[in-house]
Parts: structure tokens; sequence; C-alpha cells
């Protein structure tokens, strides 16, 4: 188990081209269909406090803790307008079609 501060074993070993996230699941850098582009991953230091609201917030939404940070960020982006032009929209919330 590893601390807060402490950065699993596999994803340190990972390639600067490698995200985390492919380092986690075995990911040989192959591009996936899911992402065009590759996503970029941020280390980001978080009052507790701001952090379990946002969790509680995430929560209610039924998203993960990343997805409604990104979510907060685009919509910040949005409001600034300073979102890039030809940005991917964000995946529809809940359970995917049944084929």
């Amino acid at each position: 188990m590893t601390g807060p501060d402490e950065v699993p074993a596999e994803v340190a070993a990972a390639t600067p081209e490698q995200a985390p996230d492919e380092a986690l699941a075995g990911g040989g850098g192959a591009a996936t269909p899911r992402a065009a582009r590759e996503r970029k991953a941020v280390l980001l230091r978080l009052d507790p406090a701001v952090h379990d609201a946002l969790t509680r917030w995430a929560a209610d939404d039924m998203r993960s803790v990343n997805a409604q940070v990104e979510l907060l960020l685009r919509d910040a982006l949005a409001r600034a307008g300073r979102l890039p032009s030809g940005l991917a929209p964000t995946r529809r919330q809940g359970r995917p079609p049944a084929t």
C-alpha cells in the first residue's frame, strides 16, 4: 500500500510518453479507439476538506473525482472564453446505451 505522496512502482516505471493509467493497465503505448489524443496525467495537491467536498459532489453526480475535476475545468475554461477549439466532447453521464 502506498502513502498519499508515494507513486506506485508501475506508474513510476512508465515512460514519459505513457500515461500512468496505461502503465497500470499494461498498455504498450498503442493508440486506443477510446481517445484520439493522449490524456495528460496531473498531480494535484488539495486541501483535505476541498477533496472531501469534491468527492461528495462527484458521488452525487455519479462521476469519478477525475471526471468531476475535468468537468469543472472545462466549464471554467468555457466561461472565461479559453476553451480550445476542436476539443472532444465529454462522455455522457450514466450507462452506455444497450446494443
